[in-house]
């Protein structure tokens, strides 16, 4: 670890211990997106502009910098987090590494001040884990696009003020078809479903995002028919970030519970002074340890441009099902105290499973890694 990502470490760690835990528990309770005014003040601080170039108003610096950044946080408040995921590791990256100058100058000053944010819009009602189903479609006229079509389990949805749509912008079939194109909010025609409530991930909005003859101008437009391999090439960035997430979350259940087994008395003693004890805390441990070498890995394979998928495919598979059984052992060893709010840990479980599920489940990891290590790719359809 330079010296450099230990001192941006400390302070979003201090940042996150006086800003963020504070308001973590409320957040979390009554479903409410982090407020502006936090998210401009993480644009101050320079945490959403970390890995994105100078000229925008960013730092420039190496993606493992701002993945330091995630972690601190997410290890406290997930919502807080997902800002500079989003802004660092999300589709703003889209906009970085395969956006016009214009749309970059355009774009890309307010995402790294929180003045605005962008969410990516991917999967459908009956195109999940298949990307490549998706109907949504982009038709043009003149020197603009009619979208129609709805999106699905959209994070930010409703929140977010620009949508990176990945869409259908001609009639090509499969992913030859489809291509990439940013939808401002207030939009006529563009509208959300209700929130959705789910097990975890409370306090990042989450909701259908719907296009009925939504007319975006053709300059809007980031990635051309037929560009999905390039959107995916990017999208390995977003699955660094959420990579991180995983590790935070197990890093803050394992923190916690190496505290409490040595706090807990039972029969006299320290929960950590029986045996079976040491054993589940030491199996946390090499989890996550395994897991945040693979990430580093897969973070300096990246350097300030795209990651090698092939790394990011193992680390993002190993952290998801590792936070999953990290946060579980930890609430087992909480006893009862780990079934209730009081102790986060339940918080903590709860948020693992969404973050396995977002951006490519284990399951897809899989085939991504064994296409990736023979250099094949396989038509699930048939």
């Amino acid at each position: 670890m330079t010296d450099d990502i230990r001192e941006i470490r400390r302070l979003a760690a201090q940042v996150a211990a006086d800003v963020y835990a504070p308001m973590a528990d409320e957040l979390d309770a009554e479903r409410r997106p982090l407020p502006v005014e936090e998210r401009k003040r993480l644009g101050e601080l320079g945490f959403l502009g970390i890995a994105l170039p100078e000229e925008f108003g960013g730092s420039g610096a190496p993606i493992s910098h701002a993945l330091a950044v995630i972690e601190e946080l997410g290890k406290v408040c997930r919502p807080a987090a997902f800002q500079v995921f989003e802004s660092n590791t999300g589709p703003a990256q889209v906009i970085n590494h395969l956006g016009t100058e214009e749309q970059r100058r355009r774009w890309l000053p307010d995402i790294v001040a929180g003045e605005k944010t962008m969410a990516v819009a991917i999967s459908e009602p009956d195109a999940g884990s298949a990307a490549t189903d998706m109907r949504t479609a982009a038709k043009p006229v003149d020197d603009t696009y009619v979208i129609n079509g709805t999106k699905r389990w959209i994070s930010n949805g409703g929140e977010a003020d620009l949508y990176l749509t990945y869409t259908r912008l001609s009639d090509a079939p499969g992913s030859k078809g489809i291509g990439g194109i940013v939808v401002e909010k207030g939009t006529p025609g563009l509208s959300f479903g209700a929130q959705e409530k789910l097990m975890g991930f409370r306090g990042i909005p989450s909701a259908d995002v719907i296009f009925d003859d939504v007319v975006a101008p053709a300059d809007n437009v980031v990635v051309p028919a037929g560009g999905f391999g390039k959107l995916f090439g990017v999208f390995s960035i977003e699955r660094l970030g959420n990579t991180t997430m995983s590790l935070a979350v197990a890093q803050a259940a394992l923190d916690r519970t190496t505290a409490y087994v040595q706090e807990r008395e039972q029969f006299g003693k320290p929960l950590v002074e029986f045996q079976s004890v040491q054993t589940n805390l030491a199996d946390m441990v090499l989890q996550v340890e395994a897991a945040r070498a693979l990430l580093e890995k897969a973070a300096d394979s990246a350097g300030t441009g795209l990651p090698d998928p092939f790394k990011v495919s193992l680390a993002k598979c190993t952290a998801n099902e590792m936070a999953k059984r990290v946060t579980d052992l930890g609430m087992q060893l909480h006893g009862g105290n780990g079934y209730t709010e009081e102790y986060g840990l339940e918080r903590l479980h709860r948020d693992a499973h969404g973050w396995a599920i977002a951006g490519g489940t284990p399951a897809m990891q899989r085939t991504r890694i064994v296409s990736e290590l023979l250099g094949r790719r396989f038509d699930q359809r048939r």
